[in-house]
């Protein structure tokens, strides 16, 4: 019998369409801040029916942007999960602020909007929730609390607040990544959005060195950096937003058919069901695994029988930097911590095959025992 294709983690649906886009602005001769940056920021901002967007070299920019232009200054606090990518940690520190950790919703794996109520002080200056693996943060609790408020929404494009609101659309400043395995890919790449003209404004002029609204080259009036996205990357971002509605039924159908797939599996526990109104904008399949399961061999165990997987994500506060830098230690985030240790991503991407999807059920009963 011949070996089987290994199952890739994640792969992005490309082709013709996002080809002819990139050959368009090959042979336009402008690369850079040209024509492609607004037309994708206008088509963004219109899909998630927000006034304003600002195009981005990568979601980490725009967490950085979008922090400096919520106030958060030097010796502020931000509070935030625990449970994400470290960009959304580390974000803060860029402006010599410290991220303030609290503990997440067992159950959406969200921060924990009265642990997140908890942890603020006098110098707490905004609130970054994230919606993590694109399940909607509670924002209306945070907003409740009376800070200035940015979302990483860079998993959640496509998520669906209870009142029908896109993530990302309910004004405060709030944050899209573009990387490969995202629900929309530039390559790599990020999107700010916002209903505040200023903010528009400021963030336009710090990606791009600080330079004055009028693009004059000898004018800049203000500390910038260089956090543009090129016409090519935005290019196939605009023809990715018109294949996007395809690409997010897919990823809906590949997680459908991996809950048939898992089900009854003893101690496995998979995403949170779509509930109270909210909707999930897929990003990844993360399941955890039962309790008292070697989560490393497992994930070792299913490479050797082809499939993919990895760790995700980690508790950050016990990441070595964050350890070293604020004292953190186990048992700061019980609830954090739990969940890190258990969680496995599985193979997603919206061309996922019925075939892929039964293999990789199929292997992990399999590596459990079950």
């Amino acid at each position: 019998m011949p070996e089987q294709e290994e199952v890739p983690l994640a792969r992005p649906v490309l082709g013709e369409p996002e080809e002819a886009a990139v050959i368009e602005v090959l042979r336009s001769g402008q690369l850079s801040l040209g024509p492609r940056v607004p037309a994708f920021e206008q088509a963004f901002a219109a899909r998630l029916g927000v006034p304003h967007a600002c195009a981005v070299s990568s979601g980490t920019a725009g967490l950085h942007l979008a922090l400096r232009a919520a106030g958060v200054r030097d010796g502020d606090e931000v509070v935030t999960s625990p449970f994400s990518f470290p960009a959304s940690a580390n974000a803060p520190l860029f402006e010599r602020a410290r991220p303030v950790f609290a503990d997440i919703d067992p159950h959406t794996l969200n921060l924990d909007p009265a642990a997140a109520a908890a942890a603020i002080t006098d110098r707490t200056t905004a609130l970054l929730p994230i919606h993590i693996f694109g399940y909607p943060a509670d924002l209306p609790a945070f907003e409740a609390l009376g800070l200035p408020i940015v979302e990483d929404a860079c998993e959640a494009l496509g998520a669906v607040h209870a009142d029908r609101t896109p993530v990302g659309g309910r004004g405060h400043p709030a944050v899209f990544g573009f990387y490969a395995n995202k629900q929309l890919t530039t390559g790599e790449g990020g999107m700010v959005t916002t209903a505040d003209a200023a903010i528009k404004a400021q963030i336009d002029s710090e990606r791009n060195q600080g330079r004055a609204a009028d693009m004059g080259w000898l004018d800049f009036d203000r500390l910038g950096f260089n956090y543009r996205l090129s016409d090519i990357a935005c290019a196939i971002g605009l023809a990715q937003l018109d294949r996007l509605d395809a690409m997010l039924a897919g990823r809906a159908r590949v997680a459908a058919r991996y809950r048939e797939a898992l089900a009854g599996i003893e101690g496995l526990e998979l995403p949170c069901e779509d509930s109270g109104g909210n909707v999930r904008g897929w990003f990844v399949f993360v399941v955890q695994l039962p309790r008292g399961t070697d989560r490393d061999a497992t994930i070792g165990a299913l490479r050797e029988r082809g499939v993919q997987s990895k760790p995700y994500l980690p508790a950050i506060h016990l990441m070595t930097f964050y350890r070293e830098s604020f004292g953190h230690r186990e048992g700061d985030f019980p609830v954090c911590e739990d969940v890190a240790a258990r969680s496995v991503a599985l193979p997603f991407f919206p061309e996922l095959t019925e075939g892929q999807i039964e293999r990789v059920a199929t292997t992990l009963r399999h590596v459990l025992g079950r």
